[in-house]
């Protein structure tokens, strides 16, 4: 969700305001997801590189998260909202681990779309976390012994299948360590539109592009030729 900044910047207000802008996006971005039969929504919200923002950002974009999770955790659960939170959570004040403990427990239940934000997550971190669980689970084992099948279980998205598109607004072309295991065959959409104006028709603008890919997997294409 990239652009947050840049749109506060054009408007001559403070980043805090881009920030919050974005927050509010996301509710109708979500709502988008779900009348369209979405299953899965994943959201980077704050990346394990984000601590190195200036200290006043940090604390804005976290105070934002306690927000959300305080305000909207009762909307989502009353609109059929499963929500999951994934990344290392030991840099987090008591009160927003307890905040995000208590909104995954009492969304638990619910199907109709599973909406996962990404907080201090990083795509590498991830990946070196399921190699460690997957050690302490198997303590007499060689690590010649863990297959892709056998470290799955123990990604931080194991809930989820992996990954089918990839919307990164701002103009910026790259994954910033975002699901990077997950996005092995992950279609890519890149657009100019910064987050805090991507609207649900831009939305519909990235799935019929991936609607028109072609995606082989490795394998021939398995379109027709007309």
């Amino acid at each position: 969700m990239d652009g947050n900044r840049r749109w506060a910047k054009k408007r001559f207000m403070p980043q805090a305001v881009g920030h919050a802008s974005g927050a509010r996006r996301v509710r109708s971005i979500v709502q988008a997801c779900a009348e369209r039969g979405i299953a899965y929504l994943t959201l980077f919200a704050f990346s394990s590189e984000n601590w190195q923002r200036p200290p006043e950002e940090v604390s804005s974009l976290l105070g934002l998260l306690v927000h959300y999770l305080e305000k909207e955790v009762d909307d989502m659960n009353a609109n059929g909202v499963r929500l999951k939170v994934v990344g290392d959570p030991r840099r987090f004040d008591a009160r927003l681990q307890k905040l995000i403990s208590e909104a995954q427990e009492k969304t638990a239940n619910n199907k109709r779309i599973t909406l996962t934000i990404a907080v201090n997550y990083g795509g590498r971190w991830d990946m070196v976390s399921a190699v460690q669980a997957w050690q302490a689970a198997n303590p007499n084992q060689s690590v010649d012994a863990l297959g892709e099948g056998g470290l799955n279980p123990y990604l931080s998205m194991a809930y989820a299948p992996d990954a089918e598109l990839m919307i990164r607004t701002g103009g910026e072309s790259r994954l910033s360590n975002f699901l990077l295991w997950q996005m092995a065959y992950t279609e890519l959409f890149f657009t100019d539109t910064l987050w805090p104006d991507f609207t649900p028709q831009g939305l519909d603008e990235a799935i019929d592009w991936f609607s028109a890919r072609d995606r082989r997997f490795g394998g021939a294409s398995q379109r027709i030729a007309s």
